[in-house]
């Protein structure tokens, strides 16, 4: 259990922080003492159901986006992927993704 609550403790930091809101405010929002988010966000525990459903109000998601742990990915793993992703393309999928990144890099 402590994987578990060290990564929905991130990801709810990570959801706060995205939001522009700081511990006490997103405490205040839901009810909660700031030293008990506190301990959310380190991994210290694990949020009660209830709290789980005003946590995902107040940061604007689904209660299942909380458990969307997949942007925690390892650069290694997130360069595999991509390779992958890329020797099974079409040319034509190849054209679009080049396009995409190049679209994004001169962003």
């Amino acid at each position: 259990m402590a994987i578990l609550s060290k990564l929905l403790g991130q990801r709810i930091k990570d959801l706060r922080k995205r939001n522009k809101l700081t511990q006490a405010e997103l405490a205040e929002i839901i009810g909660m003492e700031t030293t008990n988010l506190c301990k959310l966000e380190n991994g210290g525990q694990i949020p009660k159901e209830e709290n789980m459903e005003k946590l995902a109000k107040a940061l604007q998601v689904n209660i299942k986006d909380l458990f969307d742990f997949g942007y925690m990915k390892s650069t290694q793993t997130l360069q595999q992927e991509l390779v992958d992703i890329i020797l099974g393309a079409t040319r034509k999928d190849l054209e679009m993704y080049y396009k995409l990144i190049m679209a994004t890099k001169e962003a």
